[in-house]
């Protein structure tokens, strides 16, 4: 079975500094959804779900469909040149693309994610080199433009259980605080205490944590310290000014409800073609958010009411008040997508698996306010090997890509490798007995007394014979169990938890030991290619 699977890998190796780099579909790894290994064939069923497939030559469509003006342009500029002003030297590429933002041939290609504390699992970085390596090829594609990887702040995000903890050499460390609502706004105060517990001292996140006023700046700061020379760009939606362009979209959310009847329609024709929905559609797809809240806004006996408070609001006061202060709304993982792309000039949309998923659920919303659908890319995803765990995979006689079988398919493969014939010392044994048989034939012509005695050593030696044998094909046995205790601890070392060591382990994991780690995710990561990447130390 397993060699079946192996013919199916569509391999692709080459150098990379001191990297071997293996390229595998993503179905070959089983760790992906139907949904996703179908969008990647391209299949017609999902056909009517989104814009434009992921590849080079779509960009020229999709530009011509974005149209983003001079007035927005300008007010993304001054809100993004406010929101870095807690950096306090900023990168000249960052500075260079926060000012080409102003130009109407720059669009920008962008990923976002919620403000995990040192930025939580690998693939918050994954996404965002995607973007940048984006950026970098349709540059080269179409020179007459310019692209600007973005990093959105899920700064209104308020589910701080998802974001307060990460795992640094299989230790998890946990962010304590009373604080609630939004996570951008949270105070920094306690993460000196995660800092201390840590085995070293890591300049950039102390540096960010001890000093930023907020989360929110103290993310900013550590995506512009180790992503900035790149030209990121990150952009916080919980902005008064931008969410100006939502006042649109809040007041027909309030009195239409127009984004769940869109959802649901969507829904029912995916769940036809038997794909699941992954995000769920409310009545009022917006929270309301203040310092310390963010609640729900639900619509009960003529009012408008914030759950799990006393504040409500008729529909005349609620209008007016998103007139005035769209800033107190926040909308949900429905509505967030559209916000995105009102504020920012934007091609496409780089997230996991899930995310993209759900973007399939939005074409519909999008066409009802006139906004292009982006195109929708899956990020990349990478298997990290380091040295020692190549090595150890090399003993076992495994290529990369066999190590994403089950442990117990791929311990059925190696024990078939393995395979020995049994043990048997029989063909000794008669060889042994015919000696004896001599011997007992000496000593009955010279002394017939003897033969008992020739007969009890003649039994001694099968006897030892036999136990050697046991002996022998017990030692073999446990040579064997020591290779398959082996794989199972370098499956471990590299699917923690049995899942994708992207989805578990930290950046720092890998950076601590590899300063060039980044660098290599960056030389080694092909968005256009769609393939899943295996990253090997020589």
């Amino acid at each position: 079975m397993l060699k079946k699977l192996t013919h199916i890998f569509n391999t692709l190796q080459m150098e990379v500094t001191d990297m071997k780099i293996t390229k595998i579909e993503y179905a070959a790894t089983g760790a992906f959804s139907k949904t996703i290994t179908d969008y990647l064939c391209r299949s017609e069923k999902l056909r009517p779900f989104y814009n434009h497939f992921p590849s080079l030559d779509a960009f020229e469509a999709q530009i011509k469909e974005k149209s983003f003006s001079l007035e927005q342009r300008q007010a993304l500029h001054k809100a993004l040149q406010r929101q870095y002003s807690s950096i306090a030297e900023v990168n000249p590429k960052v500075k260079q693309n926060i000012n080409l933002l102003l130009e109407p041939n720059t669009f920008t290609i962008t990923t976002g994610h919620q403000l995990n504390i040192f930025t939580g699992p690998l693939y918050f970085v994954y996404k965002i080199i995607t973007a940048i390596n984006s950026c970098k090829q349709l540059k080269e594609k179409y020179p007459d433009y310019n692209f600007v990887p973005v990093y959105w702040m899920a700064t209104e995000d308020h589910d701080f259980a998802e974001i307060n903890h990460f795992n640094l050499f299989g230790k998890k460390h946990t962010w304590e605080t009373e604080q609630s609502g939004a996570v951008g706004r949270f105070a920094t105060e306690g993460l000196e205490q995660v800092l201390e517990e840590l085995p070293e001292a890591y300049p950039v996140f102390e540096e960010a944590y001890r000093k930023s006023n907020n989360l929110a700046d103290a993310t900013r700061a550590i995506t512009h310290a180790l992503l900035g020379e790149y030209g990121l760009v990150s952009v916080d939606g919980d902005d008064a000014e931008l969410k100006r362009a939502l006042i649109p979209v809040i007041e027909k959310e309030l009195t239409e409800n127009l984004s769940n009847k869109l959802v649901e329609e969507a829904n029912a024709q995916l769940e036809t073609l038997e794909y699941k929905p992954q995000v769920f559609s409310r009545e009022i797809n917006l929270f309301y958010l203040k310092d310390g809240l963010r609640e729900r806004i639900v619509q009960e006996d003529g009012r408008y009411k914030v759950l799990n408070t006393d504040i409500s609001f008729s529909q005349e006061e609620v209008l007016q008040l998103a007139k005035e202060h769209p800033e107190q709304f926040s909308p949900n993982v429905i509505l967030r997508p559209l916000f995105e792309e009102l504020i920012l000039p934007n091609l496409a949309y780089i997230g996991g698996g899930a995310e993209v998923a759900y973007w399939f659920q939005l074409k519909k919303v999008f066409e009802a306010y006139q906004v292009a659908f982006p195109v929708l890319m899956l990020r990349n995803s990478a298997l990290y090997i380091n040295r020692g765990n190549a090595n150890r995979m090399h003993k076992l006689g495994l290529q990369p890509e066999e190590l994403f079988q089950d442990y117990q398919d791929l311990k059925k493969y190696m024990s078939s490798q393995l395979h020995e014939k049994d043990i048997d010392l029989e063909a000794q044994r008669q060889t042994v007995a015919k000696v004896f048989a001599e011997v007992e034939k000496l000593a009955e012509n010279i002394d017939p007394t003897l033969v008992k005695t020739v007969g009890a050593e003649a039994q001694k030696a099968h006897n030892a014979l036999q136990m050697l044998e046991k002996k022998i094909s017990k030692a073999r046995d446990s040579k064997h169990e020591q290779t398959f205790k082996q794989l199972e601890n370098l499956k471990d070392k590299l699917f923690p938890n049995g899942s994708l060591q992207e989805r578990y382990d930290n950046l720092l994991t890998y950076k601590t030991n590899n300063p060039n780690f980044i660098a290599a995710l960056v030389e080694a990561f092909d968005p256009f290619d769609l393939k899943f990447t295996i990253l090997e130390e020589e």
